[in-house]
């Protein structure tokens, strides 16, 4: 039987990725791979290899000794640390895409998902509703390497078949793992805050708005969109997605009403430059009609589902 390779599995999207993809297909046929060498420990109840994307034969063993079919390219650096590392960034997020693709041109692979981002827009693409084709101008690396990852994957669909498929996530919410760096990683430090009734300083203005989603959802959109027909996949670079949009003043009086006082300020650092660039609001309408995708969480069933997993 083939099996699936979630690759960066140790990740913010990983963990909960692989719970629910061996929920569906099976411990032994979900592999979790991670350059990290220690397995976390939700994930320890199936098949886990340390490896480096960047490795390309070591890839190429594994994918070819395990039967693999379809393969989770979820191993990138972040919106913040990419700023801090911008070469090992572009290397990682461009070399570990193109080396996946190159795998699934020969032949070896039916079917990729690799993970896009709000990030591929820019101050200059509109901030409310952004649609799915608009102005796309990045100032961040980790923008203009989603971008540019997002042009390859519809180059090696249109020229070689590529079955490759992609979603546009915004700010993403989970309790199971730790943020990963990226820019909207306060809407998780906050509940970690709240419960142990510590000061909170945020590193965004309280009135930045922000696209977000629960992990829930996130994951459940990733598993939809590879298991949708290919015909029902008219976009082959990524896939607008929108949950709910936020402010950090918002989520804190959310958390308040339901957890009692949390004392916060707002300290803005570099990451409210990137965080500005960024849209208010996602218009996902291509992906409501093609793939059938809808939310479920609005923001109070989020910060209920937070303090009850982390509590």
């Amino acid at each position: 039987m083939s099996k699936i390779l979630v690759i960066g599995s140790s990740g913010q999207i990983g963990i909960d990725l692989v719970l629910e993809l061996r929920r569906i297909h099976g411990q032994e046929n979900v592999i979790a791979t991670d350059i990290k060498e220690h397995c976390p420990p939700l994930i320890k109840n199936g098949p886990f290899y340390q490896l480096d994307i960047l490795d390309k034969e070591k890839v190429l063993n594994l994918v070819q000794e395990e039967n693999i079919s379809e393969v989770y390219l979820l191993a990138a650096l972040l919106s913040a640390i990419a700023e801090q590392k911008p070469h090992a960034a572009w290397k990682l997020n461009m070399d570990g895409l193109f080396n996946i693709l190159e795998l699934a041109k020969d032949g070896l692979l039916k079917k990729i998902f690799w993970p896009s981002s709000i990030a591929v827009f820019g101050s200059n693409s509109p901030k409310t509703n952004t649609p799915q084709h608009t102005i796309m101008e990045p100032s961040t690396i980790y923008g203009i390497s989603k971008l540019a990852g997002e042009r390859w994957c519809e180059y090696y669909h249109e020229k070689y078949g590529v079955d490759v498929r992609s979603i546009r996530y915004p700010g993403l919410i989970s309790y199971k793992s730790k943020p990963g760096g990226g820019t909207t990683d306060y809407a998780i430090e906050i509940f970690e805050k709240s419960i142990n009734k510590e000061p909170f300083s945020c590193f965004l203005s309280k009135d930045t708005v922000l696209p977000m989603m629960y992990m829930d959802d996130a994951i459940r959109a990733t598993i939809e969109i590879m298991e949708a027909p290919p015909e029902k996949i008219k976009i082959r670079s990524s896939y607008n997605v929108a949950g709910i949009s936020f402010t950090p003043e918002q989520i804190a009086k959310g958390i308040e009403d339901e957890n009692g006082p949390l004392i916060i300020s707002y300290n803005p650092d570099f990451r409210q430059e990137i965080a500005n660039s960024w849209p208010d609001s996602i218009d996902d309408n291509h992906a409501q009609n093609d793939w059938n995708w809808n939310a479920n969480f609005d923001l109070n069933k989020i910060i209920f589902e937070m303090l009850k997993g982390m509590s």
